[in-house]
């Protein structure tokens, strides 16, 4: 089993909670990189959204 799928089997069931990882990490990676790769973060935040169905967390003021 590989690691992806082992991630795949966790998030199951638990959207809402994946999505909050999904928005925590991306907010990590745009602070430790001082927002230079900000649009590639929020593409892939979007993508990973996307994947995990329609519901999408409250956007927040940045």
């Amino acid at each position: 089993m590989s690691m992806l799928d082992k991630i795949k089997g966790l998030m199951k069931g638990h959207p809402d909670q994946a999505r909050q990882g999904v928005e925590k990490s991306g907010d990590f990676v745009d602070k430790k990189t001082g927002g230079k790769y900000g649009g590639q973060v929020d593409s892939a935040q979007q993508k990973l959204n996307d994947r995990l169905g329609d519901k999408r967390p409250p956007a927040d003021d940045r």
